[in-house]
């Protein structure tokens, strides 16, 4: 299993996460930057795990992030 870990301090609102895997990623209403769901958040670093299947679409993910918010464990 693998993890996403997500610098939401870093997050810009621009929602490419969402359109490309809206599974796992929301956009919140109050300030308008990417939401991890069902992750656990530290110091607003978001860690979830998840499954071998998801792994190549979240590297898209990461990849098409402007911000370089998002990583992959």
């Amino acid at each position: 299993m693998r993890k996403v870990i997500f610098y939401r301090n870093k997050c810009i609102g621009c929602s490419i996460c969402r359109e490309m895997q809206p599974a796992i990623w929301r956009m919140s209403k109050k300030d308008g930057k990417a939401v991890l769901l069902n992750s656990i958040e530290k110091k607003q670093i978001h860690q979830l795990n998840i499954h071998e299947s998801l792994v190549d679409t979240t590297k898209e993910v990461m990849e098409a992030c402007p911000a370089r918010a998002i990583k992959i464990a």
